[in-house]
């Protein structure tokens, strides 16, 4: 589908019907180009809502492989601003129910919305790293996770994906120039996090190091050794 075929199917067709071809040109893509290969199905068996899931993130994919994945877990995304200002990205908004956040940012209105979201009950799924990684590996993730989990005290999901970086490449021209291409995509859910307690003489900042760390080696345990990056070690 063209851009400017979608962006008149946007302006015209009322919001269902938007949606309706969305998701079907959505599943199409993924079931001519995607080979999804799943680890840890079983991990979520039993999950107590609400839940916060983390993946690493190599694709503008990622988002629509996932919620595939986790289809029967109602899950909502947080998802960068710039996806719903790309003609061709914007097709996620229809298919994937997102929270947008503006990255690098302190946008309070977002994590408000996705605090309350947990809050509410409502399981949801966030990209630590803030961006897709340009070296196909972790690279240092944002300290917001913390805030979400210490308000709402639910348990955090780690998940790995990988390959996807092969189904819908970056391409630096920018989003509109990225292309399906035919790939192997791997995901693996792990179980649960145990949430650390403070030492008694660490500082806030410390203990926040040691979480972050602590949850993000949690990820990269899911993943193959190259694609560890920052949390190699």
């Amino acid at each position: 589908m063209s851009s400017t075929w979608y962006s008149v199917l946007l302006k015209y067709l009322p919001d269902n019907v938007v949606t309706l071809v969305s998701r079907k040109l959505v599943k199409r893509f993924l079931n001519r180009y995607a080979d999804i290969k799943i680890e840890g199905m079983n991990n979520l068996k039993n999950l107590k809502k609400p839940v916060i899931f983390i993946s690493n993130h190599l694709s503008n994919s990622d988002g629509i492989v996932l919620n595939k994945v986790l289809e029967d877990q109602d899950v909502t995304f947080v998802a960068g601003v710039k996806l719903s200002q790309n003609t061709f990205t914007n097709i996620g908004r229809y298919v994937v129910k997102t929270i947008t956040i503006t990255p690098n940012s302190a946008d309070k209105d977002a994590m408000s919305s996705i605090i309350k979201t947990v809050k509410a009950g409502n399981n949801v799924l966030l990209f630590p790293e803030g961006t897709r990684s340009r070296t196909e590996s972790l690279i240092e993730a944002r300290r917001g996770i913390l805030l979400i989990q210490k308000f709402t005290k639910a348990d955090i999901i780690p998940i790995g994906i990988w390959g996807s970086e092969n189904l819908l490449p970056i391409n630096d021209l920018g989003m509109e120039k990225e292309q399906f291409k035919h790939a192997k995509v791997n995901v693996k859910i792990g179980n649960k996090v145990n949430m650390l307690e403070k030492n008694e003489n660490e500082s806030k900042h410390e203990f926040d190091e040691r979480s972050m760390k602590h949850i993000m080696k949690a990820l990269a345990e899911l993943l193959p050794e190259s694609y560890r990056g920052f949390y190699k070690d």
